[in-house]
């Protein structure tokens, strides 16, 4: 490859770097070409999944920022899954993948400016997706709602029985 091609190849996984929420570091080595299409089909439309040679990849890496310890990722046969949407479907992807075929060994990576452990990114993948999560946090804020609504209503409704009682109590006396 040419120089000129080279220093294009750098800027534009620069730019994936820095406009993607996430990028996971895998080895792919031992995946059939039709696997790692397949792969490409399991991430959907958030993610892309790039082999990339890993003296770009550094360069790249270090011109977008990233931390050293995401430069020490770059061994061996790499692939890089960035991620431009939500990060935890991406990351059950790449996980649940991984488990299907051994071959793909997630290295770690780095989401919205952290580095992340292979293990931190299998946490992730065991979150629920973002609808989830917002319908739940929906469901207990109005959850919380219906319980205020009710407190308000009781103190009223206990002062009236306590007038009753009281106005019965000296309607015997």
């Amino acid at each position: 490859m040419a120089r000129p091609d080279k220093a294009a190849a750098v800027a534009e996984l620069t730019e994936e770097f820095r406009s993607s929420q996430g990028a996971v570091l895998t080895e792919y080595r031992g995946l059939t070409v039709a696997q790692l299409t397949e792969l490409r089909r399991s991430l959907g439309q958030n993610a892309r999944f790039r082999v990339v040679k890993n003296t770009l990849s550094k360069i790249s890496a270090k011109e977008a920022g990233l931390d050293e310890q995401v430069l020490d990722l770059f061994e061996g046969p790499s692939a890089i899954a960035f991620v431009r949407g939500d990060v935890v479907e991406a990351a059950k992807g790449l996980r649940d993948f991984s488990k299907a075929n051994s071959p793909l060994v997630i290295k770690g990576g780095v989401i919205d400016g952290k580095p992340m452990t292979p293990d931190e990114i299998n946490q992730l993948a065991d979150l629920e997706s973002r609808e989830v999560l917002l319908s739940k946090l929906a469901g207990a804020l109005k959850a919380k709602q219906g319980q205020a609504a009710a407190l308000f209503q009781a103190l009223p409704s206990k002062t009236v029985r306590l007038a009753q009682a009281l106005h019965d109590k000296r309607a015997e006396a």
